[in-house]
C-alpha cells in the first residue's frame, strides 16, 4: 500500500487525509501546530462560502461538504449541529444565493429584518464547534491507521521519500513554496456565554465588518473582522467592543452577557483556491489544496474529494 504525507492539519489536512485513506493510501500527517492550534479552531464554523475563489469551484466544493457535514451531524461526537438563522443584507442580495446553485433560500419575514436592512433571508445550515469537530476528525483518522507528526519544514521539498504529498498548508504556503499571492485575512471574534440562544444571525458585509452571532452547545461566537493585509495576532481591546456593540444590534438578548475570551486568526486569502497535482523536485506528486480564505470547513470535503479524485489508488 502506497504511503501519502498531508502536510497540515487543520480543518483542510484532516478532511484530504481522511478521504486519502478511504482510498487505500497510508497516510502520515505533518504539522507544525496541534490541531487544536491551527487557524481552524478559532473559525466560528458556520457553513458559508466566504472570501473564497473562483466561485464557480466554491459553490461546487460547497456544496459537497454542505452534504458532508449534515450526514455528520447525526453523530454526537463530530461537534456538529444544523441550525436556522437569519443573514441580513443592506443594499443587493448576496449573489452566492442568487445563482441557484446551492437551492432555493426562503426570505425572512419583514418583521425580523430590523431597521436599516433591505432584506433578509432564512438559512438552515452546518455549524462546527471546531475544536470537537477537529478532535473527531484526528480520532477518525487514526482509527483508521493514521499517523499524525509535530514536524516544521522550512521548504515543501524537504517532504521527500512519498509517492504523493499533498500541501494543505495554508497561509503557510507563502513561506515553504514561497507564494506571494497569499495573504493573511485577520479574523477577530469574541467568545461569550450563550443567553440561550439556539439560532444565529449574520450580516455577512456590512459598512464596519461582517458581523455574526453563533451560538454553540457551551458558548457564543461573536465576529468579527476581515483585515485584508494584516498579519496581527493580538486581539485589539476597541475592535472588540466594536464587535460586541454590532452584534448587540443583531441579538438584543446578547446585553450583559460575560466574555469569556478573545480570539484572533488569520485566514489564508488568495486570489484563487490552489488544488491541482504537480511532479515534485524528488519525482513524487504533489498535490496543492490550499488558500481558501474564510471558506476553510465549508469547502473542506468538496475539495478533499476532488484531492482523493486527482490522487487516485495507491500504485
Amino acid at each position: 500500500m502506497g504511503e501519502a504525507l498531508v502536510v497540515g492539519a487543520g480543518v483542510i489536512g484532516l478532511s484530504t487525509a481522511i478521504r486519502l485513506q478511504e482510498r487505500g493510501w497510508r497516510v502520515r500527517v505533518w504539522t507544525a501546530d496541534d490541531p487544536r492550534d491551527t487557524v481552524s479552531c478559532v473559525a466560528a464554523a458556520i457553513w458559508y462560502p466566504f472570501r473564497a475563489y473562483p466561485a464557480e469551484r466554491v459553490l461546487a466544493w460547497s456544496a459537497r461538504a454542505h452534504a458532508e457535514l449534515v450526514a455528520l451531524a447525526g453523530d454526537p461526537a463530530a461537534g456538529i449541529r444544523v441550525l436556522e438563522g437569519t443573514e441580513l443584507w443592506r443594499g443587493e442580495e448576496p449573489a452566492i444565493w442568487r445563482r441557484g446553485e446551492l437551492g432555493e433560500v426562503p426570505r425572512a419575514p419583514a418583521e425580523v429584518v430590523p431597521d436599516g436592512y433591505a432584506g433578509g433571508q432564512r438559512l438552515r445550515v452546518p455549524v462546527v464547534e471546531m475544536p470537537v469537530y477537529l478532535r473527531y476528525l484526528e480520532a477518525r483518522l487514526r482509527a483508521g491507521g493514521g499517523v499524525v507528526e509535530r514536524r516544521v519544514l522550512a521548504a515543501l521539498d524537504e517532504a521527500t521519500g512519498f509517492p504523493l504529498v499533498v500541501n494543505c498548508t495554508g497561509l503557510g504556503a507563502r513561506a515553504l513554496l514561497g507564494d506571494e499571492t497569499m495573504y493573511p485575512i485577520r479574523g477577530q471574534v469574541v467568545r461569550v456565554e450563550n443567553p440561550g440562544l439556539d439560532r444565529f444571525a449574520l450580516d455577512i458585509d456590512p459598512p464596519e465588518g461582517a458581523t455574526y452571532v453563533v451560538p454553540r452547545s457551551g458558548d457564543c461566537i461573536l465576529g468579527g473582522t476581515a483585515e485584508q493585509g494584516s498579519w496581527e495576532l493580538r486581539p485589539d481591546p476597541e475592535v472588540a467592543a466594536g464587535i460586541v456593540e454590532r452584534c448587540l444590534r443583531l441579538e438584543p438578548r446578547l446585553a450583559g452577557v460575560r466574555v469569556l475570551e478573545h480570539r484572533v486568526g488569520l485566514r489564508p486569502g488568495r486570489p484563487a483556491v490552489r488544488l491541482e497535482v504537480e511532479t515534485g523536485s524528488s519525482g513524487g506528486r504533489v498535490i496543492h489544496n490550499y488558500g481558501h480564505g474564510g471558506a476553510g470547513v465549508t469547502v473542506s470535503w468538496g475539495c478533499a474529494d476532488e484531492v482523493a479524485e486527482l490522487a487516485g489508488a495507491p500504485r
